[in-house]
């Protein structure tokens, strides 16, 4: 029997770069002691205030089929959210409750883009980006961003790739690289969409993570409310990454479309879950600085010990829960050197590679672990490095 094409093309084929973080869940399994600095998953978990109010609309009997769109409630909550956040006028028309973020990915290509057409997202890139617009049917094009501009995107480039392009996925704060995009770089990217008449997806799940500068959400700017949708969740704000709770906010008419998708997919969030994400988002800043806190302690941490040494660099990290370390001074790619520092010293951290090529050469840190191992993990880390490069340069001299 043939599988469809769209099935078996999901993840395009050969080495995804995961092998390290694979590699390192089964030397865990196996009773190796693994300090493990790969995903993205808070080490403290959802707030027990936010679990009591869960756990009492179920017993309340908030447990049977929600409305689709999500409960007024939240649609309410979470536009009244994004208003004051941005200054864009919002209501719960322009608001889609989803299963997660990665549900509201998937809805949003969906919507604005039809089998063969060519949708764009910017290298390095989240795991799931190139297999979601494959999913929907849609070709995935890679821009790339580089290394020397701090991975912020440059307009020209999306530009040379939107040609035949219906819609660009951008991602500020930024996962992998931690980089909040600049006001000028959301103008440019801006631009390039009404120019091109493109669709602007933007993740914006680490809004509440960011240690320099501001985030700007691009629906805000002049006359991008129209053809921007926005992807929210509660996975990273308030470490709810479990209950699966997201949602889109975009123009009325794309909501409605949204809603029917839904309808024929997802069928909605359960509704003691909305309850619990309609009380953490009532609850304002307070319980998403504390969740927050941790990594902007470490982030600082991180900072200190970087600037102690001159092998490993560190890419500005203005937001978001990683560290994105550039190590091509050892000469070794970002695999290379995630695998040899798993084998020598038990630290699990993702190579640049498994976000794309933008970042080879580097590997990406996730702040997840307690301030006393992060620190000593990271200082090895950086010694290791030191140790390559100098065993490198003895190398080169008794050969020279």
């Amino acid at each position: 029997m043939k599988l469809s094409h769209r099935i078996t093309h999901l993840t395009g084929g050969g080495s995804d770069g995961w092998d390290v973080f694979y590699r390192a869940r089964r030397m865990i399994s196996e009773g190796v002691a693994v300090t493990e600095l790969t995903i993205g998953e808070h080490d403290i978990r959802t707030d027990p205030s936010i679990l009591s109010v869960m756990n009492d609309a179920a017993v309340g009997g908030h447990t049977g089929y929600a409305m689709v769109p999500g409960t007024a409630l939240l649609r309410d909550t979470v536009a009244a959210r994004v208003q004051a956040r941005t200054g864009v006028p919002t209501t719960r028309d322009n608001v889609l409750i989803t299963p997660g973020g990665q549900a509201a990915l998937f809805a949003t290509h969906s919507a604005v883009c039809d089998a063969g057409d060519t949708a764009l997202y910017l290298d390095p890139y989240y795991a799931t980006y190139p297999g979601t617009i494959r999913g929907v049917g849609a070709v995935a094009k890679a821009v790339q961003t580089r290394a020397e501009d701090a991975f912020q995107p440059r307009a020209e480039d999306i530009d040379a790739a939107a040609e035949d392009a219906v819609s660009l996925l951008i991602n500020s704060p930024n996962n992998p690289t931690g980089v909040v995009y600049s006001r000028e770089t959301l103008e440019g990217i801006a631009g390039v969409c009404r120019d091109r008449d493109l669709w602007l997806i933007s993740d914006e799940v680490y809004d509440t993570q960011v240690w320099e500068g501001e985030h700007i959400s691009p629906r805000s700017l002049p006359d991008m409310a129209a053809r921007t949708l926005v992807v929210g969740s509660m996975s990273k704000s308030h470490a709810m990454t479990g209950s699966r709770c997201g949602w889109i906010v975009g123009p009325e008419e794309v909501i409605g479309h949204l809603i029917n998708l839904a309808t024929h997919t997802t069928y909605g969030v359960p509704g003691f879950i909305q309850d619990a994400a309609s009380y953490a988002l009532s609850e304002g800043n307070h319980l998403e600085d504390e969740i927050a806190e941790p990594f902007r302690r470490r982030r600082a941490l991180a900072k200190e010990i970087l600037a102690r040494q001159n092998t490993v660099g560190l890419i500005p990290a203005q937001g978001a829960m990683y560290l994105m370390l550039d190590t091509r001074a050892t000469g070794m790619s970002g695999e290379a050197f995630a695998n040899a520092l798993l084998d020598t010293h038990r630290i699990a951290v993702l190579p640049g590679e498994s976000f794309g090529q933008a970042a080879s050469g580097h590997v990406r840190v996730a702040m997840t672990v307690a301030d006393e191992a992060f620190a000593k993990s990271l200082e090895t880390l950086c010694d290791f490095a030191a140790q390559l490069v100098a065993d490198k340069s003895m190398r080169f001299s008794e050969t020279g």
